[in-house]
């Protein structure tokens, strides 16, 4: 998210200072299709949210925060609680050191369904903080990243897709830099929440035959029981309370429906094909 939301920040002509642990990697594209952002950045300050003392002056000088950190891939050992919370709260005592007036914070859409899951908490916990600091907030609740459902196109691409579930739960994901937009024009609108889905809703059995007429073969889904997952998953945490808290949420994603408000313009195939450019390029 961080990389759309700069690009969009500069498309519409607001000064951008990035929070990065390497600026240098602000002038790379993402694994998912991120854009390069260097020459957006007016300013890239380097630091690591986790780490306060890194962060003195992060946000002198600003008028608003715009967040959406929390762990997503990374391989180091860092909790959800100290990503996911500690992270964005040392980022807020930051914003109210320095007197800025808004603060955009990315959470999760349907919590309330996703109860008891540690990351949920984590982000939950720090809307919580947010709501009493007094600033003037807007937490916006996306169903799902476009690059979460680039493991579809993976999958189907080696030949079968693996589904959660009977497949018929929906969700209407939104493309990153459509969710940037919402973001930012957040900035200036009076509301305290807002729901964001994308254009079109898929049921999951839908989005795996998506995946399919781009990468192409004889379409293969497997279903896999709620309940087989859900075993399975006891037996991961006394080894990965990370990979635990990512499964159930996961699993619990695909069985019911995550359909927000339709916004934005992309669409999911449009996405896979792009992906699919990328990759052919890029030899992979």
């Amino acid at each position: 998210m961080g990389k759309h939301v700069v690009a969009e920040l500069k498309r519409q002509g607001h000064w951008v200072r990035a929070l990065a642990r390497e600026p240098m990697k602000l002038g790379q594209k993402g694994p998912f299709l991120e854009p390069a952002v260097c020459s957006s950045v007016d300013d890239g300050f380097k630091g690591e949210a986790t780490v306060p003392e890194t962060l003195e002056g992060l946000c002198d000088g600003a008028d608003a925060v715009i967040s959406s950190l929390g762990i997503t891939r990374q391989t180091d050992k860092l909790s959800f609680r100290q990503v996911d919370y500690q992270g964005n709260r040392n980022i807020l005592d930051q914003a109210l050191k320095a007197r800025v007036r808004k603060f955009v914070f990315v959470s999760i859409y349907q919590p309330e369904l996703l109860a008891g899951i540690s990351m949920v908490q984590a982000r939950e916990d720090f809307v919580k903080d947010l709501r009493a600091s007094g600033l003037d907030v807007t937490i916006v609740r996306p169903t799902g990243f476009f690059a979460d459902m680039s493991e579809f196109y993976h999958m189907a691409k080696s030949g079968r897709v693996w589904l959660i579930g009977n497949g018929k739960a929906h969700i209407n994901p939104i493309h990153g830099a459509d969710l940037a937009e919402v973001c930012v024009n957040a900035l200036e609108g009076p509301e305290p929440e807002i729901a964001a889905g994308g254009p079109d809703t898929y049921s999951f059995d839908e989005m795996a035959e998506v995946a399919f007429s781009v990468a192409g073969g004889r379409q293969k889904v497997t279903h896999i029981p709620g309940w087989f997952v859900d075993i399975t998953m006891r037996l991961v945490k006394p080894f990965s309370e990370r990979y635990f808290d990512l499964g159930r949420f996961f699993a619990t994603v695909c069985r019911f429906d995550f359909v927000a408000p339709a916004t934005g313009t992309r669409t999911l195939a449009e996405y896979y094909r792009e992906l699919q450019k990328v990759e052919q390029e890029r030899g992979l």
